[in-house]
C-alpha cells in the first residue's frame, strides 16, 4: 500500500518513473558497522538546469514510511545519495506522520483491528512483518486523534506498543522536530 501525498505531489510522478528500492542507513551496531534498510521509491525528474543537484545525488518520493530509518515518512522527497551522515538529504516533507506498531506476538489481530480505523482517518499501511506494523497518516488529522486510536487499539492486545517514526529529533529520541506546525499553521 502507498502512503498519502498531498494531492498535487501525487500527480506529479511521471508514468515512466517506476518504483525502486534504496538504501538508507537506519543506524549503527555497537562496532560502528551500518544498519541497512532497502526503502522504496519513485525517481523524481530533475531540474534540467541544475547539473550540480543531478552531480550530488538524485531526487526521490519515499513510497511509504521506513520500519527502521528515523526522521522519514510516506511521501516524503529526498535526495540520494548525499554528502551528509546519514546518506541523504531531506528535500521536503509530504506532512504524513510515520507510526510504528509493534508487538512480540503475531500481530495479525491488531492489524485486523487497527488497519481499518487508520484508513477511515485517511491513512494507509505501508508495510506488515509477523512483529510490525508500518503506517503513514497525515499531520492535519491531529495527534490527540491518532494518539487516542492508537493507545485504544495497543490497550486492547497486550504487549503492542506503537510510536511515531518521524516526531522525534534522532540524536536523543525526545526532542520534538516540529516541522509540523507549517502543515497546521492558518492559512
Amino acid at each position: 500500500m502507498t502512503s498519502i501525498p498531498p494531492e498535487s505531489e501525487t500527480n506529479n510522478d511521471s508514468d515512466n518513473n517506476a518504483r525502486t528500492q534504496i538504501s538508507l542507513i537506519a543506524g549503527y551496531k555497537p562496532d560502528g558497522e551500518a544498519i541497512i534498510e532497502s526503502v522504496a521509491v519513485v525517481r523524481l525528474p530533475s531540474p534540467a538546469q541544475n547539473t550540480e543537484m543531478q552531480a550530488n545525488g538524485e531526487l526521490y518520493r519515499l513510497v511509504g514510511s521506513p520500519a527502521f530509518v528515523r526522521g522519514l515518512a510516506g511521501g516524503d522527497r529526498i535526495r540520494f545519495p548525499s554528502e551528509s551522515a546519514n546518506g541523504y538529504e531531506l528535500i521536503k516533507r509530504s506532512g504524513n506522520l510515520s507510526i510504528r506498531v509493534l508487538r512480540k506476538d503475531n500481530i495479525g489481530e491488531v492489524l485486523q483491528a487497527l488497519t481499518p480505523e487508520i484508513e477511515l482517518l485517511d491513512g494507509a499501511l505501508d508495510l506488515e512483518t509477523p512483529r510490525l506494523l508500518v503506517y503513514s497518516i497525515h499531520v492535519s488529522i491531529g495527534f490527540q486523534a491518532i494518539e487516542v486510536l492508537l493507545d485504544r487499539i495497543s490497550g486492547q492486545f497486550p504487549g503492542t506498543l506503537w510510536y511515531y517514526g518521524n516526531v522525534y529529533d534522532p540524536k536523543d529520541g525526545v526532542t520534538p522536530l516540529d516541522w509540523w506546525q507549517e502543515f497546521l499553521a492558518p492559512a
